[in-house]
C-alpha cells in the first residue's frame, strides 16, 4: 500500500522519513534535546579519532626520517675517523720506508716523530722496534701515560702488543691492535707498520693512539652537537664520549619516542672499535603532542558547549523570571548611585529624591518630598542667593556646565557640591519638571588645591636646580619655560636654547616650505618624537668656558604645540677628572709592563746568558786556533757566522724587551694578529721555560688585521701567559701535565665578527668565591701579587671595545685548569678615532731601535 502524502506538505518524503518525523514529534522536548546532542557529539568523536590516526601516522613517518638521518651521520663520522687513521697510517708508512732504506738514523727519527706527535694530538707515542722486540728509538707525548714512555733499549713483551706485532711480522702489512688498557677511559690503540730490509722482516714502526683523542679530533663537531657519540669496543665498553641513559618516565608514556641510535665498526681497525651515536631525546615532540592536546581540548570544548547549549535550552522558561529580577536590579542600582538625584515640578516643589541625595544631606525622603523653597539643606546665610538661582533654574536659565553651591547637612556641617540641571520629559514629550544631579566635590576641590600647591613647589624646585632647563617650540626663538640657571647663563632669550640644540646636533630638519604650510614642521611624526627617549651629548660652550652635558627631549606643550626641552648640566669637573684618570691608566699600564719585566728579570738574564756564553766560547776557540795556526778560512767564516747569529739573537731579545717596556701614548693601528702573538710568545716563553711549562700555540690562518694598540694587546697576552705558568707551578703538576695552550681564532658573537684569544692552563683554577672579585683593583689570589695585572688587562680589552672572561675547566667535579679568554671586534670604533687623529707614525727602523 502506497502511503499518501501529508496534506500540509506537497512534496512529502518517503514513508520511512515520515515515520521518523512522527516518532520525533512524539518525543518530549527534553528527550528531543538529548537526541539532538548525540549527532554533534558523534561527529566530534569521529573527528578526534581521525586526528589521532593522522598524528600517529605522521609521527611514525618522522621517526623513520630521523633514524635515516642518524644512520647517515654516523656513517659520515666513521668515514672521517677512517680518513684520519689512514692519514696517520700513511705518515707512519712513509717513516717506515725511510727507516727501512736507512735514510734516517735514530736522532732524525726522534726529531720527525716529535714533530708528528706535537702536530697531531691523538698520537701519544711512536717507537722504532726491531725484529726481537727491542725499542731502538721512541718518543712519547708529554701528555701520554707513564706506561707509554719506553726508553731506548727496553723490550716489548707479547702482552703489550696483544699479538698485533706477530701479525704484522707474518702478514707484512700494517696491523691495528684491539683497544688496550684496563681503564676504558684511557684506552689506547696500537698500529704496527712492518719494516723490511732486503725482503727480510726487521721490525716495526709502532704508533700508539689515544682513543679519546680520535674521538675529539676525528668526529665532526656538528655530529657531536646533534648526537651522543661514543667509541666502544667489542665488549660494549665506552672508550670515549658518552651515551644517553633512557628516561624511565618517558618510556612509560604510550606516545613516547623509541631511542634513535646506530653503530658501525671503524675501518681499518675492525670490529674491535665501534662508533655509536644516539639521538638526544630530552623531551617529547612539543609540536606534535601540543597539536594533539589542542585538538583534544577543542573537541572537549565543543562537547562542553553542546552540553551547555542543551542545558541552556532547559532554562529558557526561567528567562521571564530573570526579566522581573532585572527590573528590580535596575531599581536597586538607581537607589545605590553615588550621585544625588532630585526632581522638581514646574512650581519648584520636590517630587523625587534618591537615596544618594538623602545620604548627602542627611534628610529622609519623606522629609524632602513635597517641600518648597527655602529647602532645609540651604545654609541660612545663602537663602537669597540660592532662591535667585532656583528661579533661574525654573525659567531654564541654568548654565550647561553646572554650578557650585554650598549644601548644609542635617548635622549643620557644610560641603561643596556641583549641580547639573536638565528638563524632565515624560513619554509623551511634555516637560513635567526639572531633574537635578548633585555631586560632592569637596574632595576633588581639595585635590585641585593641592595640585596647585604642588605646581608651585615643582616650579620652586626647577628654579633651584644646578642645571639649566629650557623649553621652546621647534624652529622658534620663543621661550616657553626657562629656570633660574638658564637665565643666569643665557639670559631670557631663546638663542641660548637654539645654540645648545645645534651643538648637541638634535635639531630635526623642517620640511621644505612650499608657501602654503603654516608650520615648517607640519606633518612630522610628533607621536614618535614625544615617545622617544632622551638624547644626551657632551659639548663645550666657549661663551661659558664650560663642558655641558645636554639632554634633549620632545614633548607636547600644554597648548598642543610640539616643543623641545633641553637640560644642560655642568660636567667640567667630571671631564677634568676623566682626563686625569686616563693619564693615570696610561701610567699604570706602563708600570705594569715594568713590573712584569722585573718579575721576568732572572729568566731574561738566563736567556741572554746563553747567546753571550756561546759568543764567548766561539771567540775563545777562534783565538786559540788562530794562535796555533790550525784553522782554515772556511772554518773561521763558519765560526764568525755562528757568533753573528748569537749576537743577533741577543739583540732581538733586548729590542723586544725595550719595545715592550717603552712608555708611549696608546696608538691604535691596523695590527697583524700573528705578529702580536709571536712577539708576546717570544717574551713569555722565556719565563715558561724557566718554570718547565710547555707552551702550545695555535693561531688560525688568514686572520683579519685588528685596529688595536699592539703593545697593549701583547701586554695582556704576556700577563695571562705568565699567570698561567705561575698557576701551574703553584699547583705542582707532573712534568707531563705542565702545559699552557694559547689559541687564537675567529668567532661570531651576537652578530659581530671578533677574534678570540684564549689561554688555558693545567693549574688548580680559580676558587668560585674569588671569580667575582678577581678583576677588582689590588685584589690578588697570589701571596706576592699586587692585584693590578688582571684589572689592567680587562681595562685594556674594554678600551678596545672587547670583553674578557674567566672560567674553570672541569673533569667531572674536579678542577683541572683555568681558561682566560678575551675577544676584540674586527670592525672597531677605534678606526674612526684613528682616522680623525691623522695618519699613523712610521714604524722605527732597526737602526733607530738600536739607538
Amino acid at each position: 500500500m502506497i502511503p499518501l502524502p501529508h496534506p500540509t506538505q506537497p512534496n512529502s518524503p518517503p514513508s520511512q522519513v515520515v515515520w521518523w518525523k512522527r516518532w520525533w514529534r512524539r518525543l518530549p522536548p527534553s528527550r528531543q534535546d538529548r537526541f539532538a546532542t548525540l549527532g554533534p557529539l558523534l561527529a566530534v568523536l569521529l573527528f578526534l579519532s581521525a586526528i589521532v590516526v593522522a598524528i600517529t601516522y605522521l609521527r611514525y613517518e618522522e621517526l623513520e626520517r630521523e633514524q635515516e638521518a642518524v644512520t647517515r651521520d654516523v656513517e659520515y663520522a666513521q668515514q672521517r675517523l677512517r680518513l684520519r687513521l689512514l692519514e696517520r697510517q700513511e705518515q707512519l708508512m712513509r717513516l717506515a720506508r725511510e727507516v727501512g732504506n736507512r735514510e734516517i738514523e735514530s736522532e732524525e727519527f726522534e726529531f720527525q716523530v716529535e714533530s708528528l706527535v706535537s702536530q697531531f694530538p691523538e698520537m701519544l707515542a711512536i717507537s722504532w722496534v726491531d725484529a726481537r722486540r727491542n725499542v731502538l728509538a721512541s718518543y712519547a707525548s708529554p701528555s701520554a701515560p707513564t706506561a707509554l714512555v719506553r726508553p731506548t733499549g727496553s723490550v716489548l713483551s707479547p702482552g703489550e702488543t696483544d699479538g698485533s706485532f706477530d701479525l704484522a711480522r707474518d702478514l707484512r702489512q700494517p696491523i691495528y691492535s684491539r683497544p688496550l688498557g684496563d681503564d676504558a677511559r684511557n684506552a689506547t690503540l696500537m698500529l704496527h707498520v712492518p719494516l723490511t730490509e732486503q725482503g727480510r722482516f726487521s721490525g716495526t714502526i709502532m704508533g700508539e693512539y689515544s682513543i679519546d683523542g680520535l674521538m675529539r679530533f676525528g668526529v665532526p663537531p656538528e655530529i657531536m652537537a646533534r648526537y651522543a657519540v661514543a667509541l666502544v669496543d667489542d665488549r660494549g665498553r665506552v672508550l670515549a664520549g658518552s651515551l644517553q641513559t633512557p628516561t624511565t618516565v618517558l618510556r612509560l608514556l604510550p606516545w613516547s619516542n623509541p631511542p634513535l641510535e646506530h653503530e658501525v665498526p671503524v675501518s681499518p681497525v675492525g670490529n674491535g672499535l665501534i662508533v655509536k651515536a644516539q639521538g638526544y631525546r630530552t623531551s617529547q615532540d612539543i609540536v606534535g603532542s601540543g597539536f594533539f592536546w589542542v585538538i583534544g581540548a577543542l573537541s572537549a570544548l565543543t562537547v562542553w558547549m553542546l552540553l551547555g547549549t542543551w542545558r541552556h535550552t532547559r532554562r529558557r522558561v526561567q528567562a521571564q523570571q530573570a526579566l522581573v529580577a532585572e527590573t528590580n536590579f535596575r531599581r536597586a542600582m538607581e537607589n545605590s548611585m553615588l550621585t544625588g538625584m532630585r526632581a522638581l515640578d514646574m512650581q519648584g516643589r520636590i517630587t523625587y529624591v534618591n537615596p544618594a541625595f538623602c545620604s548627602m544631606t542627611g534628610w529622609t525622603e519623606g522629609e524632602l518630598v513635597g517641600r518648597t523653597a527655602p529647602f532645609p539643606y540651604w545654609p541660612e546665610e545663602e537663602h537669597d542667593q540660592l532662591a535667585a538661582r532656583l528661579e533661574d533654574e525654573l525659567r531654564g536659565r541654568s548654565t550647561p556646565g553646572g554650578f557650585e553651591v554650598h549644601v548644609k547637612r542635617r548635622d549643620g556641617s557644610i560641603f561643596d557640591a556641583r549641580m547639573y540641571v536638565s528638563p524632565l520629559i515624560d513619554p509623551k514629550g511634555h516637560q513635567t519638571g526639572w531633574m537635578t544631579s548633585m555631586t560632592d566635590i569637596t574632595e576633588p576641590k581639595r585635590i585641585r588645591e593641592e595640585l596647585s600647591a604642588s605646581y608651585e613647589r615643582f616650579t620652586t624646585v626647577l628654579e633651584s636646580l644646578d642645571s639649566a632647563v629650557s623649553v621652546a617650540p621647534l624652529g622658534s626663538d620663543e621661550m616657553l619655560f626657562a629656570n633660574k640657571m638658564y637665565r643666569l647663563w643665557f639670559g631670557t632669550r631663546g638663542q641660548g636654547h637654539r645654540h645648545l640644540v645645534d651643538l648637541a646636533g638634535n635639531q630635526p630638519s623642517p620640511s621644505p616650505d612650499d608657501g602654503d604650510a603654516v608650520d615648517a614642521f607640519a606633518g612630522m611624526p610628533t607621536e614618535t618624537l614625544t615617545d622617544a627617549g632622551a638624547e644626551n651629548a657632551e659639548v663645550f660652550v666657549e661663551e661659558l668656558d664650560r663642558w655641558l652635558e645636554v639632554r634633549t627631549r620632545y614633548l607636547t606643550w600644554v597648548d598642543g604645540r610640539l616643543a623641545q626641552m633641553v637640560i644642560a648640566s655642568d660636567i667640567t669637573p667630571r671631564r677634568y677628572a676623566e682626563e686625569q684618570a686616563s693619564r693615570q691608566a696610561e701610567r699604570a699600564q706602563t708600570a705594569s709592563r715594568l713590573i712584569t719585566m722585573g718579575e721576568m728579570a732572572s729568566s731574561v738574564a738566563h736567556e741572554l746568558n746563553q747567546p753571550l756564553t756561546a759568543i764567548s766560547n766561539y771567540c775563545n776557540g777562534m783565538i786559540s786556533r788562530v794562535n796555533e795556526q790550525r784553522i782554515t778560512t772556511d772554518e773561521l767564516l763558519g765560526a764568525l757566522e755562528k757568533t753573528a747569529r748569537q749576537a743577533q739573537r741577543a739583540g732581538q731579545i733586548i729590542q723586544r724587551i725595550r719595545a715592550f717596556v717603552k712608555r708611549s701614548e696608546p696608538n691604535p693601528t691596523q695590527s697583524d694578529v700573528a705578529q702580536m702573538v709571536s712577539n708576546a710568545i717570544e717574551l713569555a716563553d722565556i719565563e715558561l721555560r724557566r718554570q718547565q711549562v710547555r707552551l702550545s700555540p695555535y693561531v688560525a690562518a688568514r686572520l683579519p688585521n685588528l685596529m688595536v694598540d699592539p703593545i697593549l694587546i701583547e701586554q695582556v697576552l704576556i700577563n695571562l701567559l705568565k699567570n698561567a705558568g705561575e698557576a701551574i707551578a703553584q699547583a705542582g703538576r707532573a712534568p707531563g701535565e705542565r702545559y699552557v695552550e694559547l689559541r687564537v681564532g675567529p668567532r661570531r658573537l651576537d652578530g659581530v665578527d671578533v677574534v678570540e684569544f684564549s689561554v688555558r692552563d693545567s693549574g688548580n683554577g680559580v676558587p668560585n668565591e674569588m671569580i667575582e672579585r678577581i678583576y677588582e683593583a689590588f685584589y690578588s689570589t697570589k701571596s706576592e701579587g699586587m692585584g693590578i695585572g688582571l684589572k689592567l688587562c680587562r681595562s685594556i680589552v674594554e678600551s678596545h671595545h672587547g670583553r674578557m672572561q674567566v672560567q674553570n675547566i672541569y673533569n667531572g667535579e674536579e678542577v683541572v685548569g683555568c681558561c682566560f679568554s678575551f675577544w676584540i671586534p674586527v670592525v672597531s670604533r677605534l678606526q674612526n678615532h684613528s682616522a680623525a687623529a691623522g695618519p699613523a707614525t712610521e714604524p722605527l727602523t732597526d737602526t733607530e731601535r738600536a739607538r
